[in-house]
């Protein structure tokens, strides 16, 4: 992806350090295993309630990673600070049975939203696997002019800032991502916050908004009941989740421009590095099976399975054009 701004030597630096901590997680000669490993009940903790994506996800993963680990795997959900009360929990474990579901605000920009923020996620939280990824969509009401991308995307720069766009809130994935999506795409609408995606609806489909970035799970049934229209795809090429949708790079919206929420295991930066390369190899290799893929899909996520290093190289690369949205236009988390 193109870059906004590079980011500053502190920041590649620790980005370095946290590329160097994955590959090390899985080097040839870290991995002579302590014995009984893991030796009573591991935990995995989400920060979001019962019922919610990531949750769903961690019970997805917690009965087959039990199985391979010949130890039980028990979700336990920590709600609270968008899911940063978890990460910070797995953060400061010392034990090496504790892992975290996170998503992927919690493991990039929750510390430059938030300095305050009690853990460092590029410190603090070891990548052990990317388990899978989601596009949003970018929409408008019914009213706009045209029914192409390219003539939708036109009168949204027309717009200018007498448009506007909604989002779940200050510091969200779908806020900082429309930042990123204004200088790439040469449109500048006016940023409204709303406490969830369905009041962003509400507003769009009374036209108190023109523009929103929204989960295929939402955005699509208003589009198949013709009140909003869909401009593009924020994947980079098109999206098996919405394959009926170019990407904004696919219809050259954009150039380089790729926005997706993601979910991971994490663990504690200070587990043993043989133990994270086993947990990394097992989660992938769970993940990337016939019969996981097949649920998570079910549940909206394209599969990834990745390793450690893996996660960390996306780490690394959202990190950084967040990062710079969020230094260039000092968004801080309410």
């Amino acid at each position: 992806m193109n870059r906004q701004q590079p980011p500053s030597p502190t920041r590649r630096a620790t980005l370095g350090a946290l590329s160097a901590l994955a590959l090390g997680a899985v080097a040839p000669a870290t991995l002579a295993q302590p014995a009984a490993w893991p030796s009573r009940p591991l935990r995995l903790v989400v920060g979001f309630p019962a019922g919610s994506s990531p949750d769903l996800t961690a019970r997805t993963l917690a009965e087959p990673l039990s199985k391979a680990l010949g130890q039980p795997v028990v979700v336990e959900n920590r709600v609270g600070a968008g899911g940063n009360i978890a990460a910070d929990l797995v953060a400061k474990a010392t034990d090496d049975h504790t892992l975290g579901l996170m998503i992927n605000g919690n493991m990039t920009i929750a510390k430059l939203l938030n300095p305050a923020l009690p853990y460092d996620p590029l410190k603090d939280l070891a990548p052990v696997s990317l388990i899978g990824s989601a596009p949003l969509v970018l929409v408008t009401d019914v009213t706009t002019p045209g029914e192409t991308g390219r003539d939708l995307m036109e009168a949204a720069r027309k717009g200018g800032k007498a448009w506007s766009y909604g989002s779940p809130g200050v510091g969200t994935v779908a806020h900082i991502g429309m930042e990123l999506l204004k200088g790439k795409a040469g449109i500048d609408p006016v940023h409204v916050p709303y406490p969830g995606n369905p009041q962003v609806v509400t507003a769009m489909m009374g036209q108190q908004v023109q523009l929103a970035l929204l989960p295929p799970g939402i955005a699509l049934p208003q589009v198949r009941a013709g009140k909003l229209k869909v401009i593009g795809v924020t994947s980079s090429s098109r999206s098996e989740l919405v394959p009926d949708f170019g990407s904004l790079d696919e219809q050259g919206l954009t150039r380089g421009y790729r926005l997706e929420v993601w979910n991971a295991v994490a663990a504690p930066a200070g587990m043993s590095r043989a133990n994270l390369a086993r947990l990394s190899t097992l989660v992938s290799e769970i993940v990337r099976s016939p019969e996981m893929r097949q649920k998570l899909t079910a549940q909206g996520w394209q599969v990834a399975g990745t390793t450690a290093e893996g996660l960390a190289s996306r780490v690394q690369a959202d990190t950084a054009d967040l990062g710079a949205v969020i230094t260039s236009r000092g968004i801080k988390a309410e």
